[in-house]
Parts: C-alpha cells; sequence; structure tokens
C-alpha cells in the first residue's frame, strides 16, 4: 500500500485492482449485509431468472471500489465522500472483476478528487460510477 497524496495527483492517473469472485465471497457478503435474495445464494432459483445462474451482489461489487480508493488510489488515509454506480451487467461465480479508478477532477484546496469508477469482467463494463473522496496531503516537512 502507498498513498498518493492531493499535491501529487494528475487528471487521468489510474489504478486497478482485480479479485475473483468466489462462492466464499458471496456467502459471506450475504451474511454479512443480510441480503439472502436467492439469485445470489440459490441455484435452483437462480436458473429461473433471465441471467440462468446466481450471480453476484451488485454491492458486492462495488464495494471493490473501496479497496482501489484505500490502498492504491489516493490510498491509505483517504475519506470515501459519495459514490454513484450503474448496474450494466451481472457478475457470475468465478468471474474476475477488475476495478479501474481513474482521476477526473482535483480541488487541491479542499483535498478534494473525483474519480471514475468502473469495473470490468474481461473487456465488459459491469459497473460504472463516479467517486468524491478526501485526499491525503503530504505531512508537514
Amino acid at each position: 500500500m502507498s498513498t498518493v497524496y492531493i499535491e501529487d495527483m494528475e487528471i487521468g492517473q489510474t489504478a486497478e485492482y482485480g479479485k475473483t469472485i468466489t462462492e466464499a465471497d458471496i456467502v459471506m457478503f450475504a451474511g454479512v449485509t443480510g441480503d439472502n435474495n436467492p439469485v445470489h445464494i440459490d441455484e435452483e432459483y437462480a436458473a429461473t431468472t433471465p441471467f440462468g445462474t446466481r450471480i453476484c451482489h451488485g454491492m458486492l461489487t462495488a464495494s471493490l471500489i473501496s479497496t482501489v480508493l484505500g490502498t492504491r488510489l489516493p490510498g491509505p488515509g483517504t475519506i470515501y465522500l459519495s459514490q454513484s454506480a450503474k448496474f450494466k451487467a451481472p457478475v457470475k461465480l468465478g468471474d474476475t472483476v477488475k476495478v479501474r479508478v481513474t482521476v477526473k477532477e482535483l480541488d487541491r484546496a479542499k483535498k478534494r478528487v473525483t474519480l471514475e469508477t468502473n469495473c470490468y469482467v474481461k473487456d465488459k463494463l459491469v459497473l460504472e460510477g463516479e467517486a468524491l473522496a478526501i485526499a491525503p496531503s503530504k505531512p508537514a516537512a
């Protein structure tokens, strides 16, 4: 983990993170959130849906954005203020989600950064969004 300080950020700067969604991820997310929708946890039920199989919780996919913000860009010390998310396609068990975060706007006076937050499975966009965060500043010398 490393911090990219607000003073060092540039428009267009990116960071990525990838995670393969497992059975354990879905079961634990359902347990933590209480979201036991059968489309996520019951294969027999999910087979009757338009997806034909179980799908990952949308918010589990969205939560992976937090990994990038908190560990890569801006990194440790970041304060996550807001997130928009449009779910474009389902994520299934075994899919590898790649999160790509890109700096869109900087307000160095307020230490705020606006980031494009997109998630992909292979080259398919599965989630598009935007985040606002307070980025850490360089420590005083």
